[in-house]
């Protein structure tokens, strides 16, 4: 997002980097009419109303006053400091704006972004990317986005070789035998490969300053930054003696060319005085497009090089490797624009962490059948296997398309996380599916365990983050399952959903119930069932009855059978006595139909006083 202070878009003094008005218009059309554009009903109106009173040259009335009255029908003693409707939906809007040009906008010729601290939207023309030197650019004068061209060829193979013929027979026949008993039999003969994610070159970041500590600081980010994108196992990343053969300058064509390397990571460090200056890009290898930049700055006098190198290393790992980065969103583009049958099971992972962020029975049937098949192809699949263990476990969890007979939906989904373990025992993913097994088959203390050694692993993915922290909160940990929480949704804004939807029912559970109500009104519930339980709650033990009975319906609608095993509910989810009390004191006040005595609140009453 850039700094630009002007708003219109056609005065005489604009640069030619922005758009006309017209440009814009168009714009502002496609993303509303775009389903990848997810944003409520409101939120689009507050986007159309600002950007069209941008245009008209009205941009210094867009106040939080004339938004909250014009837009969201607020009366004139609107009050902005006591009614945060328009920070709220503010926000709501930024993250919807930053989600869709992440990737669905990826090669829409207009960016429109809300800047934070204002509600006066800015407008940019995408440039054609050109081969350019890594400096800082001029704070004074931003720079125009650079356009991303999808390619239309793809990669020759995303396969590697696992090693000998023995250890891949024996890896096989481990899987068979654990798992033949349950899983489709191949359809083809299994093959001795496992489907690799996409490869990753980081070059040597160049020095670009003076002095001779400067090139120490460029070897030192290098270094630092491959240690942390190894810790992504669904990337395949180049080991450091092929990063240091690379000379300075190398045509990234021929690197892909040479070493099959999809990606290519460049950076560069600049020194002056005390400032500390570092770049970094990611390159689509076989277009030369770049995919994503961004340039961090820091004071050697007020933190140290090593704090800034951990600092810096771990925010372009995350932004590009995570599950929700740029590398995945890449990628998951490519492989729905027509995967080749070779691609089938690594599209399955690209879809299940689309799954994860909406979820729904229609998406859990058809990924699980994907991975079904591409365990059954290639059975020392570990990644498939721990997503398939969670889409089991959300037959039991959510009722999403349950299968009849034995073994239980928690059965299969706790024999194919060890089998992910067996295979790879540092795989994170394997160990997130193997502590959300054992947790919800109330196992928490072991559970917890294993959570904190993926975290141990791999503390940039937030995938993780997330899920760790809404065990530990509901473990009775509440503060620093919030805390992990906020980590995710600051690195990860665009699945904002689920993580705001989890702090809001912690606070609840802290008895912060006008947090939770405020959280709560950031969520698009209707991707998570369950968060109509809390706003349920939440909203009885605020006293608001009218939006009480709304949510209790739309989640009764939904989930109508989930009060008829209420302890049961309670007690897979590892609720603490205490935790257990409170939401069944608010499932009555909102008149849900939960027993008139509850294991939680009997546990509770008999409880010692704790000294």
């Amino acid at each position: 997002m850039h700094d630009g202070s002007n708003h219109g878009v056609d005065g005489p003094s604009q640069a030619q980097s922005l758009p006309s008005a017209d440009d814009v218009r168009a714009q502002l059309e496609r993303l509303l009419a775009s389903r990848d554009f997810d944003a409520p009903a409101r939120a689009r109106k507050f986007l159309r109303y600002i950007v069209e009173e941008t245009l008209a040259g009205r941009g210094d009335r867009i106040k939080a006053y004339s938004v909250g009255t014009e837009v969201f029908e607020r009366d004139a003693t609107f009050d902005a400091q006591s009614d945060p409707v328009v920070r709220i939906e503010a926000g709501r809007l930024r993250r919807a704006l930053e989600h869709y040009y992440l990737v669905p906008g990826l090669s829409d010729p207009v960016i429109i972004d809300v800047p934070k601290g204002a509600y006066v939207p800015h407008f940019t023309l995408r440039a054609v990317p050109r081969a350019e030197a890594l400096d800082p650019p001029n704070p004074a004068t931003p720079r125009p986005k650079v356009a991303v061209v999808l390619p239309s060829r793809r990669p020759n193979s995303l396969w590697i070789d696992l090693g000998a013929a023995a250890l891949a027979t024996a890896v096989t026949g481990l899987a068979w035998w654990g798992t033949s008993h349950w899983i489709p039999q191949p359809l083809v003969q299994a093959s001795a490969t496992t489907p690799s994610g996409p490869t990753l070159v980081v070059m040597p970041f160049a020095n670009l300053g003076e002095g001779p500590e400067t090139k120490i600081y460029a070897q030192g980010l290098t270094e630092e930054v491959l240690s942390q994108l190894a810790r992504f196992k669904e990337l395949s990343v180049l080991g450091r003696e092929t990063s240091r053969s690379i000379p300075p300058g190398a045509d990234v064509a021929r690197i892909q060319r040479d070493l099959g390397a999809r990606y290519v990571l460049e950076g560069s460090v600049r020194t002056a005085e005390h400032q500390l200056r570092v770049t970094g890009r990611l390159l689509d290898a076989e277009t030369g497009a770049v995919l994503w930049s961004q340039a961090y700055d820091d004071d050697l006098r007020v933190r140290g090089f090593f704090a800034i190198q951990d600092d810096v290393a771990q925010k372009v790992a995350t932004a590009v490797g995570q599950p929700y980065g740029i590398i995945a969103r890449s990628d998951e583009r490519r492989t729905q624009a027509g995967a080749p049958e070779d691609l089938e099971a690594y599209a399955c992972t690209l879809r299940f962490y689309g799954y994860r962020a909406a979820l729904s029975p229609d998406s859990h049937a058809a990924i699980r059948t994907c991975l079904e098949r591409a365990v059954a192809r290639y059975p020392s699949y570990a990644t498939a296997w721990a997503m398939l263990s969670m889409l089991y476990l959300d037959e039991d969890r959510f009722g999403f398309n349950p299968r009849p007979g034995s073994p239980t939906a928690t059965r299969r989904s706790i024999e194919a996380a060890r089998l992910a373990n067996r295979l790879d025992p540092e795989n994170v993913r394997g160990l997130q599916a193997l502590m959300m097994a054992l947790f919800f088959t109330e196992q928490p203390v072991e559970a917890l365990q294993v959570g904190e050694r993926a975290v141990a692993l791999n503390p940039n993915d937030t995938e993780l983050l997330g899920e760790f922290g809404s065990r530990l909160g509901q473990a009775g940990d509440h503060k620093r399952g919030m805390a992990l929480i906020e980590q995710a949704l600051a690195r990860n804004p665009g699945h904002s959903d689920y993580y705001n939807g989890v702090l809001a029912q912690l606070a609840y559970l802290d008895r912060d119930f006008r947090r939770a109500e405020l959280l709560m009104r950031q969520v698009s519930q209707e991707k998570f069932p369950l968060y109509h339980f809390v706003s349920t709650i939440i909203y009885a033990q605020l006293g608001m009855k009218r939006e009480a009975a709304e949510a209790r319906d739309r989640f009764l609608q939904a989930r109508p059978t989930f009060f008829d095993q209420w302890d049961r509910e309670v007690a897979k989810r590892n609720y603490g006595p205490e935790d257990g009390a409170l939401l069944a004191e608010g499932a009555r006040k909102a008149g849900f139909p939960v027993p008139d005595t509850t294991t939680a609140e009997t546990a509770l009453r008999s409880a010692i006083p704790q000294r």
